[in-house]
């Protein structure tokens, strides 16, 4: 494979932001104060008009990157010709007060390893997309960012003049540079730095410790787990797809999207991945994020909300270059527009470890009925009504199978959660809306090839109906499931093992590259079949398409190359989800 296109980037953040951190140390995304506000740092999508921050030597280096093992806290290595130092990036979080201590803050160690190597320091902020420069203000130890909706300010022990003028100086010991949003960094710097990013790496480190992993790839658990956590902004609990916008699915393709937004199709597979790690408190938290939206929610759900769950979410173009030159440049997501009906069914398949698990006492348990009900009388009322489905097509509804195949899970979902309440109407209820749901599943089956298709009368093929095997709508030891799944392997598989959702035209063209949460639930469903031995072949294969800190995109090119937002958090949880249907293969008595 000849150096295939990745994202050489890391990310750092404590649940109330991200920043994106490249292996020269350079912020190329962070935006402040939310995930979906505009960024300060932005070069990741426009050199020019992005903003810089970077710390580096004056000369010519090498670098590798790394994280602190277990912890969301990035180190940058150099190795220059006078000598050799780190950069510590950390997003502080840690308990204080009986909360979770998460300021707008980034904590960058500038560390002397070796020699004096000389050392640059560089922070030129924008606001509005690019579009505000703020006026700078030099105080006694730090600098003032002016006109921003709230103040920002690098406060630093280095240079003041050095870092305005972009002057190099000999790092003879260590130095700091700590970035704030809001509210100042008004205590002792060295001691304070010092403080939070050992505080910082501790929390982490307890938290990785309480993570239940299998006895296999806990590496790449481990890393999931903890780009995952990254993603939910605590303040509500809503889990954003990714930190980035309009990164490309592959050059040139025009498919450049906003995911700074949180999903409710992603509600199941992320609620099941806490669920399985024993993260019971961002789970619970999750659920008040969707139980807020679904109680104030008078129509149909959208497919998305922002984080604190507004539905407002117009899609502009920005005169922004895009990344590689990639337009458009998009904020905002017209998904909010289309109708997903899958929703409904994801919502209550995700609600379900919720009531069935006795290690769960939350209080709102017990008014279950009023949300299970909306939630089933939403999949009545739109079980035979066309949609944009879950690739959310822009130009195309059908009545997809995917959609089919929750309204069956959903409903069954419902009718178990009536069975623990001991609701007997509501099981009654449940139970005859997933009769209606599998008729309709069955006008999707395509006898000729023994598969199911995309949508009912529909020809094309659609990776999404492997998780009629993995959710048990098809027996995993029938023929009938074996069946569909060698036609989806025909079709869709590629000879690395990675997997295309479909291979048809559709609103912009003949997919190129591949996306790579379909690769997972590939593996997922065929541990499900009992080929076990090649669920994991092809998850070591599916591995290398990670980044140097293990870290995964949204699509994968056929070169191995790195595209979509990132991170993905759909990719870390189908691993997660896939690593642990494994695990439970493996420690079955009859595994050989």
């Amino acid at each position: 494979m000849s150096n295939p296109h990745q994202y050489k980037m890391g990310i750092v953040g404590n649940c109330s932001y991200l920043a994106y951190i490249d292996h020269h140390a350079h912020i190329k995304w962070l935006c402040w104060p939310r995930f979906d506000s505009s960024f300060v740092f932005g070069s990741l999508l426009d050199q020019k008009r992005g903003g810089t921050c970077f710390i580096q030597p004056g000369g010519e280096f090498t670098s590798r990157q790394y994280y602190i093992p277990n912890t969301n806290v990035l180190c940058t290595e150099f190795q220059c010709e006078n000598g050799k130092f780190r950069v510590i990036d950390c997003a502080p979080r840690f308990q204080q007060y009986e909360r979770n201590f998460k300021p707008l803050m980034l904590v960058r160690k500038i560390e002397r390893l070796d020699g004096n190597p000389v050392v640059k320091v560089v922070c030129k902020p924008v606001g509005a997309y690019g579009t505000l420069t703020p006026e700078v203000v030099m105080s006694s130890n730090h600098l003032r960012y002016l006109n921003f909706d709230m103040q920002m300010r690098l406060t630093s022990d280095v240079s003041l003049s050095h870092i305005l003028e972009e002057q190099s100086f000999v790092l003879d010991q260590n130095k700091y540079v700590v970035l704030t949003y809001g509210e100042p960094l008004e205590a002792p710097l060295k001691a304070t730095a010092e403080d939070f990013i050992n505080k910082t790496v501790r929390y982490w480190q307890t938290w990785i410790k309480s993570t239940y992993v299998p006895d296999i790839y806990q590496d790449q658990v481990i890393r999931s787990a903890l780009v995952l956590k990254l993603h939910q902004y605590e303040d509500t609990g809503g889990i954003i797809a990714s930190g980035t916008t309009s990164l490309p699915e592959h050059h040139g393709s025009s498919r450049t999207w906003d995911y700074r937004y949180c999903w409710f199709r992603d509600s199941y597979y992320t609620l099941k991945a806490f669920n399985e790690m024993g993260h019971f408190d961002e789970l619970e938290r999750y659920f008040e994020y969707i139980q807020n939206i679904l109680m104030r929610e008078n129509g149909r759900m959208q497919p998305l909300y922002s984080i604190t769950g507004q539905k407002d979410l117009e899609e502009i173009h920005l005169p922004l270059e895009g990344y590689l030159g990639n337009q458009p440049v998009r904020i905002g997501n017209k998904a909010v527009q289309q109708i997903q009906n899958d929703v409904y069914g994801q919502v209550l398949v995700g609600l379900l470890p919720l009531y069935i698990d006795r290690r769960l006492t939350f209080a709102s348990k017990q008014f279950y009925k009023p949300m299970v009900d909306r939630l089933l009388t939403w999949i009545e009322s739109t079980m035979d009504e066309p949609d944009a489905g879950l690739w959310e097509f822009r130009t195309v509804t059908q009545v997809h199978t995917y959609t089919l195949l929750f309204h069956w899970a959903g409903c069954r979902a419902a009718a178990k959660i009536g069975q623990v309440m001991t609701d007997g109407e509501l099981v009654k209820r449940a139970n005859a809306l997933a009769a209606i749901a599998e008729v309709k599943i069955e006008r999707c089956y395509d006898a000729k090839r023994g598969a199911y298709t995309q949508a009912v009368g529909a020809e094309h093929l659609d990776a999404s109906t492997l998780k009629m095997i993995t959710m048990g709508y098809l027996d995993p030891s029938s023929e009938k499931a074996r069946k569909h799944l060698r036609a989806l392997e025909d079709l869709l598989k590629t000879k690395q093992g990675l997997f295309y959702r479909y291979v048809h035209q559709d609103d912009f063209g003949v997919p190129e590259a591949t996306f790579l949460v379909c690769a997972f639930w590939y593996v997922d469903a065929l541990a499900c079949v009992g080929r076990t031995d090649d669920a994991r072949n092809t998850l070591d294969g599916i591995l290398q398409y990670a980044n140097h800190l293990g870290i995964f995109s949204e699509d994968v090119g056929l070169d191995g190359s790195q595209w979509g937002n990132y991170p993905q958090t759909y990719s870390h949880v189908g691993l997660i989800n896939a690593v642990f249907r494994i695990a439970k293969k493996i420690d079955q008595p009859n595994y050989k």
